[in-house]
């Protein structure tokens, strides 16, 4: 589970800085330490940071950071002058509130309620997920149907409708190929989600390796070509979309795509 994850990092990094001290030379040992480095000079110089001055200030901000980016995500359920009450109670060796016995119950209920809490979060993403499929699933059905009888819009028999901007006079790609392309993809609502054109150089990629209704357009262009392509769900990132990105459950596509070549296959 990724809070109890953050939470134990967060106790990792606490036992790392223990290590780290544990391994501090005795006061002897410092002593003849300095007593070298100021016959010999100093060979070592701190960074110059705005803020944190000395060494001791760069690393315990560090372990602050490293601490709190752990943390972060469990932001809500943690009460930050309790966590640094309890970090004074155990540097100044005060007795802590909590016996390990405590921690221990208090660690496992905490890890099991937050567990609980993501899966409800996740169930609610789920269904919210597959309600926006259902819905895009009646927008596609019905917004297909009146864009095939417009003029110059041809459909496929798998589905895929195209239209012709420019027709070169280059050769077609074959399902094997490579090539290069320059294109711009929208949902049905105008919402850009990619375009090669801001990258300010065309895409190359293999026609086995993008989504089916790619593959078939582009086979059906001859190099110099430019079309716009509206690709169904079912010929594009399907009823998973891209989970986490910017194209939901079912979505059907529209794309203006421009191609350049075909990519010779290196010899060897």
């Amino acid at each position: 589970m990724k809070l109890s994850r953050n939470l134990t990092l967060a106790v990792a990094t606490a036992s790392c800085v223990l290590a780290l001290a544990a391994c501090k030379p005795t006061e002897k040992d410092a002593a003849r330490v300095d007593a070298k480095s100021d016959s010999v000079g100093k060979q070592d110089t701190v960074e110059k940071i705005p803020g944190l001055a000395t060494e001791k200030e760069q690393v315990s901000y560090m372990i602050g950071m490293d601490i709190g980016k752990s943390l972060k995500p469990m932001k809500d359920e943690i009460d930050m002058a309790t966590v640094k009450r309890s970090i004074d109670d155990v540097f100044n060796d005060k007795k802590p509130l909590l016996d390990d016995e405590q921690a221990m119950k208090v660690m496992q209920a905490f890890g099991q309620r937050m567990q609980a809490k993501q899966q409800e979060q996740m169930a609610k993403k789920q269904a919210e997920m597959e309600a926006q499929g259902r819905k895009n699933i009646a927008l596609e059905k019905s917004f297909l149907a009146g864009n095939a009888k417009k003029s110059g819009v041809v459909t496929t028999a798998s589905g895929l409708q195209y239209q012709v901007i420019t027709q070169g006079a280059g050769p077609k790609p074959k399902a094997p190929d490579s090539v290069s392309v320059s294109y711009v993809g929208t949902m049905l609502d105008g919402t850009e989600f990619d375009n090669s054109y801001a990258r300010n150089e065309p895409a190359q990629f293999a026609l086995n390796s993008v989504v089916p209704g790619w593959s078939e357009a582009l086979q059906l262009m001859p190099v110099g070509s430019k079309y716009k392509l509206w690709v169904p769900a079912k010929l594009g990132y399907g009823e998973t979309g891209t989970p986490g990105g910017p194209i939901p459950p079912n979505s059907p596509l529209i794309f203006e795509v421009e191609l350049h070549k075909i990519i010779e296959p290196v010899e060897r």
